[in-house]
């Protein structure tokens, strides 16, 4: 997968997963990354699939509607690159965030929902439900920060709050920030995270 990475200050340990919405690149969170920690390695992923010439992590039907084989496939194809990445450039596996926004915070969501504690934590900014109907593996206390919009009209308020039942219900500590947006990403919600980030992530 077409990635960036950047290493962190010695001593930091932690490594930021930044997956981008649909359209952007690898280059669209390196300033978010920044803000919430600034000293972290980041591993920064382009998706692989081609929509019309925007790149997303995985293939949909429709507005709203996710082709769920692809999505399965593309799950399963970043998990793996997660594993070969750490292996390559030595960062520690255990201690990767994910950062993902919309398409990017789907994607996320989809690992937390078909794998075993496969990151530290994640930052899930203007999330859907990744799948419905199917068991989700133990997240007990897996710390999971969700961005929402009030008046989102990609994510509805119901679509969060169903992400974060779902996510509960798996045993996972989930917060969930309200701003009174639509889908587009606010300076108040990366805030927001980075106060999670070093309760949750860094102060562990």
């Amino acid at each position: 997968m077409k990635h960036i990475f950047k290493q962190g200050k010695q001593g930091n340990g932690h490594t930021l997963l930044l997956l981008h919405g649909t359209g952007g690149d690898e280059q669209d969170l390196l300033p978010i990354a920044d803000m919430i920690d600034p000293g972290a390695s980041v591993l920064s992923v382009r998706g692989n699939v081609d929509e019309n010439g925007m790149n997303r992590f995985f293939r949909r039907l429709q507005e709203g509607v996710f082709d769920e084989e692809d999505l399965i496939f593309r799950t399963k194809e970043l998990y793996q690159f997660l594993d070969e990445a750490a292996e390559e450039q030595g960062f520690d596996r255990h201690k990767v965030t994910a950062v993902g926004y919309s398409n990017g915070a789907n994607i996320a969501g989809s690992l937390l929902y078909h794998y075993e504690k496969p990151l530290n934590g994640a930052v899930l900014l203007h999330p859907m439900v990744p799948r419905r109907g199917i068991e989700l593996p133990q997240m007990a206390d897996l710390p999971v920060f969700i961005g929402a919009g009030s008046n989102d009209p990609i994510c509805s308020p119901e679509e969060t709050e169903q992400l974060e039942k779902d996510l509960q219900g798996a045993g996972a500590s989930v917060e969930v920030y309200w701003a009174n947006q639509g889908h587009q990403l606010t300076r108040e919600e990366v805030d927001h995270a980075k106060t999670w980030y070093e309760s949750y992530i860094k102060g562990e």
